[in-house]
């Protein structure tokens, strides 16, 4: 770590805590590599404590690759105001420390110099974010002691799950001083063939397709399949995009991030052909809002999302590869608690796929853990899910919510990091 750039961050730690928004915050940049510069912003909690460093630091990865933690997650799903600039009442800082960071180097605010200082494999991601974590904590050093959990959402479980083993072995290694003590996967992309595979027996048993949807789906999948297996990952993605498509054929363009969102169908009343994957409106806003008024609080010279294209372009290899052995080792050789949540309505990382891996998992007591029963998420009388544990595993299916959990059932997330981040996941 260069020695100008650290004094640089805390400088802008210590006269930068207005930002933009209700909360006390601390931002800044650390260069990772050569060239390669991720963005952190921090959201100290509102709780009423003595110090905010009595609650937990909580971070929070977006998916993708290539999606803004600290504009979507931040605004649309779990930070102190809304797209509209509205409170958010079921913010994540009511509770704890948040800190957002634009992750893999591209992505939001974080940039390269130059695209081909993109990372391109998931593990040049997790060495990137040791250092970012280094970094962040020469800037902020009272959070040192602070508890640490990962929480992210699709892709964000991938880079997740191998930033987590990273940053556990640099703990016992003595080059990173932290207290990580857990990770919450939500809809996370561990095993994208498994999710692939099930995307046509989930459509179906819904009502979403027919039998002829149904096989249609299910060709495509076993394409992808034989893709992954023959290790030709470039055209297991070329392949599982193909899949997508056939599915929006078969189903007018079904949301893949919660089948209940009413869509237009294949014309609107100006017979003009609605193409899907279309920015929805809450996109725009955010884009507006982060290229403008929240660049010019945080002083910021980069362009919010200009190079969040190409982190996936550079990534697209390694999309479709699994990281369920990665998975494995944190069960296998470390103490960390692993919460793999889910919403019972998310097409593109379904339920059934996950619980399908989660099950396939090699570790002490696997097979106790098939036959290990669940129990039910009940906040204010009214059941939000269910959940089972067993050692360092837990599995969260959560009602009435999609791929944004936090968005969709913040109750049923509110739970879920209680039982993770309080201390008591092995008494309950």
């Amino acid at each position: 770590m260069k020695a100008v750039l650290v004094t640089f961050l805390c400088v802008t730690a210590a006269l930068a805590r207005k930002g933009y928004g209700p909360t006390e915050q601390e931002w800044g940049y650390v260069e990772v590599r050569e060239g390669a510069h991720i963005f952190w912003w921090l959201q100290q909690t509102s709780a009423d404590v003595d110090d905010y460093t009595e609650k937990p630091l909580l971070i929070w990865l977006q998916g993708g690759p290539g999606s803004s933690s600290t504009g979507y997650g931040n605004f649309a799903e779990l930070g102190p105001l809304d797209a509209d600039l509205n409170p958010r009442n079921t913010s994540w800082i009511n509770f704890a420390n948040v800190l957002f960071v634009d992750n893999p180097v591209g992505t939001g605010f974080s940039y390269a110099d130059n695209i081909q200082q993109l990372a391109t494999t998931n593990r040049q991601i997790a060495d990137d974010f040791l250092v970012l974590l280094q970094g962040f904590y020469e800037a902020v050093p009272a959070l040192k002691s602070t508890p640490l959990y990962i929480f992210c959402e699709s892709y964000g479980g991938k880079m997740t799950a191998e930033i987590a083993l990273v940053l556990d072995q640099a703990i016992k290694d003595g080059t990173l001083d932290v207290d990580l003590r857990g990770v919450g996967l939500g809809d996370s992309w561990i095993s994208p063939i498994d999710s692939v595979m099930t995307w046509g027996p989930y459509l179906l048993s819904v009502g979403a397709i027919d039998q002829n949807g149904y096989e249609q789906i299910q060709q495509a999948a076993e394409a992808t399949k034989e893709a992954v297996e023959s290790g030709d990952f470039t055209m297991a993605t070329n392949l599982w995009a193909a899949a997508e498509g056939v599915v929006e054929g078969v189903t007018a363009n079904i949301d893949f991030y919660n089948i209940l969102t009413k869509v237009y169908g294949p014309w609107n009343k100006n017979r003009k052909l609605i193409k899907p994957g279309l920015r929805d409106e809450v996109d725009d806003k955010i884009d507006v809002l982060m290229n403008n008024d929240v660049k010019e609080a945080l002083g910021l010279d980069a362009s919010w999302g200009y190079q969040s294209g190409f982190v996936f372009d550079a990534l697209y290899e390694d999309f479709m590869k699994p990281v369920t052995d990665i998975v494995e080792e944190l069960l296998n050789t470390t103490d960390l608690n692993v919460a793999v949540y889910n919403g019972q309505l998310d097409l593109i990382v379904d339920t059934p796929g996950t619980v399908e891996w989660v099950d396939k998992l090699k570790f002490e007591g696997a097979e106790d853990w098939k036959l290990t029963n669940r129990k039910p998420i009940v906040v204010n009388d009214v059941v939000e899910g269910y959940y089972k544990k067993l050692g360092n595993l837990g599995m969260y299916w959560v009602d009435r919510a999609g791929h944004m959990v936090p968005r969709d059932n913040p109750a049923a997330m509110e739970f879920i990091i209680e039982d993770v981040a309080s201390g008591q996941w092995n008494k309950k």
